[in-house]
């Protein structure tokens, strides 16, 4: 099967809300925030363009220029990129097919955009192609059911069931990688918002069984869900890639005598003198005072917004708590 090359045309969800990373997703949209050097779109392009894929559609809604600022038309990748815009938004299912006429393929690659994972898209192609399954998931064999939800398969590889979080039933971690047909998303009216997993595969499973199936493979995998899971990647990324620090961005500066442990710093911050950051986030702008410490902090800028559980107001900023390493 490795004869098989995956499709050279992707879409990339990158219109998602964020909620789950907020105060952070009030700066940036998800796909937009910096990883250990680069922004986690740029990862994923280079990722996809590392396997031929050339064509790729972004569909935007939240903080849309966020994204379009990192990407452009695509071309210093060596990507053409378009992009498929939502009002509303429209789900997992209804954004693939707003976006089927700027995909224009049969078969094209469905791609998370707040996921990083090492999925050998030829051989998923190559799987996908020998079971004519409408849909192929990637998957991993292990999966935190604390976290995650998850897929069980069936004995041939065909899409059993979907596993809610919580339960501890035996099913593979989806990894955000998928390869589709193009009619997998027919009967999906345009302009309504609709789910991949509950409403267009469910509904395919039922008119077609064994159209949705699983790929199970070892591939690594990196969440940027919550601010937790962001400061895990971003550290994790940082040292398989030798970076001494985890991320410092454009025209931030930081006091000599302050001292930043496992903090990533976005751009135009200043941390002003005998500060302390231990497993921080600072987002674009924010001005830490002289002498301030924090520790498990994702800092923004407040602009007037009410803080949400978890929140509070400091001056002009907004801090939100990120769960000690510890925590899962």
């Amino acid at each position: 099967m490795s004869h098989v090359s995956c499709p050279d045309t992707a879409l990339v969800l990158t219109a998602g809300l964020g909620t789950r990373l907020r105060p952070l997703s009030y700066v940036r949209a998800k796909p937009a925030v910096p990883l250990a050097g680069k922004t986690v779109i740029r990862r994923i392009l280079e990722w996809l363009g590392a396997f031929g894929v050339r064509q790729v559609v972004l569909n935007l809604h939240h903080r849309p220029e966020t994204i379009a600022a990192e990407v452009g038309d695509g071309s210093d990748l060596g990507i053409n990129v378009r992009y498929s815009w939502e009002q509303p938004i429209l789900g997992s299912g209804g954004g693939p097919r707003r976006a089927l006429p700027l995909l224009g393929r049969e078969t094209f690659l469905i791609i998370n955009g707040d996921t990083l994972t090492t999925v050998d898209l030829h051989a998923l192609a190559a799987a996908h192609a020998q079971s004519r399954a409408m849909v192929t998931v990637a998957l991993t064999r292990d999966r935190d059911p604390k976290r995650y939800g998850g897929v069980a398969l069936d004995e041939d590889g065909g899409v059993a069931s979907f596993v809610p979080k919580g339960s501890a039933a035996r099913a593979g971690h989806f990894v955000g990688v998928q390869i589709v047909q193009s009619a997998a998303f027919n009967g999906v009216p345009d302009h309504v918002p609709a789910e991949s997993f509950a409403d267009v595969y469910s509904k395919l499973r039922a008119s077609r069984p064994g159209s949705v199936r699983g790929f199970v493979c070892d591939a690594e995998f990196y969440d940027v869900g919550t601010p937790a899971e962001y400061l895990t990647a971003a550290l994790a990324i940082a040292r398989c890639e030798g970076r001494h620090d985890v991320h410092r961005g454009h025209g931030s500066i930081v006091d000599p005598s302050s001292h930043l442990v496992e903090t990533i710093v976005w751009d135009d911050v200043v941390v002003e003198r005998g500060c302390e950051l231990v497993r921080c986030i600072v987002a674009d702008g924010v001005r830490i005072p002289q002498s301030r410490r924090f520790t498990n902090a994702a800092i923004v800028r407040a602009h007037g917004r009410i803080p949400a559980v978890g929140e509070r107001l400091m001056g002009d900023l907004l801090i939100g708590e990120i769960p000690p390493a510890h925590v899962t």
